[in-house]
């Protein structure tokens, strides 16, 4: 079942963010564009790869009013010991929730139950709350943060502007479409 155009699951955790611990919850993320990633655990392999590659793109993200949320099933403490031992950890930002009871990994429906772990799972949240995009990928496959970005571009776009939608690489500035029985067959 898709969750697309669903609400995201209510929640209040505990995260590492900027050298602290901090609570967040469902209230903090409603109001803007928010990003949930998630990955399988802390200390791994094709993990830090993928959140170091977000790290990279979240000024950029942060300019576009997106705060990115990542989220694995280790505690806020696991993510702080990464933090200071990892030094592609280390260039990240943005918010490390924890979910040990894995709520929120099963809220978004990324759960590997049998392995208490998270599929890699990007959600494009809009300031309603509401996931407009989705991508999930089996745990040998990372994920590219400039596609990231032009899926939340694209989806800012239409949210924007009323009757238009974003062909295939869309990026701002491209010409988008009016759905309409003109193009039918004109595509």
């Amino acid at each position: 079942m898709s969750n697309i155009n669903t609400q995201i699951p209510d929640f209040t955790t505990e995260a590492f963010h900027n050298g602290v611990f901090k609570k967040i919850s469902k209230k903090d993320v409603l109001g803007k564009w928010s990003v949930f990633v998630f990955y399988p655990a802390d200390f791994t392999f094709v993990c830090p790869t993928e959140l170091g590659d977000v790290a990279d793109h979240y000024e950029e993200l942060q300019k576009m009013g997106v705060e990115v949320y990542s989220v694995s099933t280790d505690t806020h403490f696991v993510h702080k010991a990464w933090h200071e031992a990892s030094d592609t950890i280390k260039k990240i930002k943005f918010p490390m929730l924890g979910d040990a009871s894995g709520k929120i990994t099963r809220g978004f429906g990324v759960m590997i139950e049998d392995d208490g772990q998270a599929l890699r799972g990007t959600f494009v949240v809009n300031p309603e709350g509401v996931i407009k995009t989705a991508e999930i990928h089996d745990l040998g496959i990372g994920r590219s943060a400039e596609e990231l970005v032009r899926k939340v571009q694209a989806a800012q776009y239409v949210a924007n502007n009323d009757g238009e939608v974003c062909p295939a690489k869309w990026k701002p500035g491209n010409t988008t479409l009016k759905p309409g029985l003109d193009l039918v067959g004109k595509i």
